[in-house]
């Protein structure tokens, strides 16, 4: 289960191989009834379980409910089964409102459904923390750095990867690029990410939606200009950013096709985002010393031949380059359940 702000993604796997996946779409009329996300769920849970109904799956037949987690406590990486605590968090919000929150209460109200005895578990969640005391540094105590990335997708990709060279995830050193709506750069040591920017708020390379990081005296001047409010900054950071500010889309295809029909503009700054992309990679073979079993490149802008290739380029000087794109989350989610089920991963408590 993996919900969104308008919709509700939900997969339905035999062992590791996919039975169907679906969207489900959530008319404004519908979610303006509810004066928070979390009121949603009774909602979502209906709409959930008839969709499966309607694919002809017997609930009972369901061994194990999964649901992509929401904005929690900084917890390590992992699968962690749904407790009363993990639940409260969720409902309190108090780390902030998302979809996502409901996927851990959303989990654990259908395996209740289904039977007493039916697990359920909330997956690497975007608050995933496991930076090194180096990394937390930024240059000024009111400001650390913080560790919000695509820790969903860049963990299963990391196993993925280390599973076909027929080695463990703990034991090589891996950076992974997460490139959609919002990059992160993830390095890898050793079955843990020790550095990461922060994928939300948007430090590291710009993407589609987010600026990245910025000059900061200019930054600081905006802010202060008067011209414009705080909400109105915060989405020149993060929603605003990037390709919308430039273009007035955050679809990154619609400004590669400008670049390939002859758009100097379009090029220059779809190129710039790979070119940023590459820097900061090149900058986490830094943190690995230098010893780096690979670069992964994932997301949905993975899929873009021109970016791949610009990006290879400038570091498989480095390491051996892969690609795995697309988002991959539901497969991800899959994964963690299937193994934490067979014994191979831990199933931790919140």
């Amino acid at each position: 289960i993996n919900p969104g702000s308008t919709s509700t993604k939900i997969s339905v796997f035999d062992s590791l191989n996919e039975v169907f996946t679906t969207t489900l779409r959530h008319e404004n009329s519908e979610l303006e009834k509810y004066h928070s996300i979390i009121e949603q769920y009774d909602f979502r849970k209906s709409v959930i379980l008839n969709s499966v109904k309607e694919k002809g799956i017997k609930i009972c037949d369901i061994k194990a409910v999964v649901g992509r987690g929401g904005l929690l406590k900084p917890i390590p990486s992992g699968v962690y089964r749904t407790d009363d605590a993990m639940i409260e968090d969720l409902k309190r919000a108090e780390r902030g409102e998302h979809a996502s929150n409901l996927g851990g209460i959303l989990a654990r109200e259908i395996a209740a459904e289904i039977g007493e005895n039916t697990p359920s578990f909330i997956i690497d969640p975007v608050v995933v923390d496991e930076m090194s005391d180096l990394a937390r540094i930024s240059g000024h105590p009111l400001m650390p750095r913080i560790s919000i990335f695509h820790a969903l997708n860049q963990k299963a990709v990391a196993r993925r990867y280390a599973r076909e060279l027929g080695r463990k995830y703990e034991d090589i050193n891996l950076i992974v690029a997460h490139m959609g709506g919002g990059v992160s750069v993830g390095v890898h040591e050793q079955g843990k990410v020790v550095d990461v920017n922060n994928a939300l708020d948007g430090d590291g390379p710009f993407s589609p939606e987010r600026s990245g990081s910025l000059p900061n005296g200019d930054l600081v001047k905006i802010c202060l200009s008067g011209k414009y409010t705080a909400s109105e900054i915060k989405n020149m950071l993060k929603g605003k950013g990037g390709f919308n500010a430039y273009f007035g889309t955050s679809d990154a295809r619609i400004v590669e096709t400008r670049a390939l029909e002859g758009d100097k503009e379009a090029a220059l700054v779809y190129d710039a985002m790979s070119y940023q992309v590459a820097k900061e990679i090149a900058a986490g073979a830094a943190v690995l010393k230098g010893k780096v079993d690979g670069i992964i490149l994932t997301g949905g802008i993975a899929y873009s031949e021109r970016t791949v290739s610009d990006i290879t380029e400038r570091t498989e000087f480095i390491a051996p380059v892969k690609v795995y794109p697309g988002e991959g989350e539901m497969e991800a989610l899959a994964e963690g359940a299937y193994y934490a089920l067979q014994g191979e991963l831990e199933i931790k408590e919140y």
